[in-house]
């Protein structure tokens, strides 16, 4: 395997070019990236839209076939994607998401849950998006699923309530209704995330309000 230019970095991971055409995804912090290839695997083979994955020597690795296109966040910025498609597309991913057996459910009704989509973790590609990062992936009530990925937007966004509106209420409007302990639990896990800044853990009370509001006018 012979690495090539460091082409992205997150909050826990860098992702590098591979001369074959392919990309590797390598934990920082030596997290293993084992359940996560095993869960996109699972995923792959009931016709949800992941990266196809394979075997990496070291466990905090991941090789994934590289995919062309802008995140959905970017194609938001560029201004090519509108804020109420991308809600509805949001809602579309965690519908058909949530229709997926889980490998090893616990409770009657739980399903696999990515925990963090959002439209960075959104790639736009020729045929179709794709949804990336599954690191924070789990089994569980659905949701919560929706819960959070309403938190995750309506914190980036509590300074652009105009914007955050735009994609929360079709985003809302395409989802059932969020039950409040779930929104609850979204924002407690939010705010327990040793990721988040103390910035964006403020706005934490701000985003619970505005996802209300969008609730109401959904």
């Amino acid at each position: 395997m012979e690495i090539g230019e460091l082409i992205g970095t997150g909050r826990t991971a860098d992702v590098w070019a591979l001369k074959d055409g392919r990309v590797l995804r390598r934990y920082r912090d030596g997290l293993s990236a084992d359940g996560e290839a095993e869960m996109m695997t699972h995923l792959a083979e009931h016709g949800y839209p992941v990266p196809a994955v394979w075997a990496a020597e070291r466990p905090e690795d991941l090789i994934m076939e590289r995919l062309g296109g802008p995140t959905m966040l970017q194609s938001l910025e560029a201004g090519t994607t509108s804020a109420a498609a991308a809600g509805e597309l949001l809602a579309e991913l965690l519908r058909r998401l949530h229709q997926i057996p889980p490998r090893a459910a616990a409770r009657p009704g739980d399903r696999v849950l990515h925990l963090d989509l959002h439209p960075d973790n959104v790639l736009l590609t020729a045929h179709g998006p794709v949804v990336i990062d599954w690191s924070t992936a789990a089994e569980g009530e659905p949701g919560l699923d929706d819960a959070t990925s309403a938190v995750i937007l309506a914190q980036a966004l509590h300074d652009r309530p105009d914007v955050a509106r735009a994609i929360l209420v079709p985003l809302l409007r395409g989802l059932p209704p969020i039950a409040e302990r779930h929104l609850a639990e979204a924002r407690a896990r939010r705010a327990a995330n040793p990721a988040m800044t103390v910035a964006e853990i403020a706005a934490l009370d701000a985003a619970v309000a505005l996802i209300s509001a969008c609730t109401k006018g959904s």
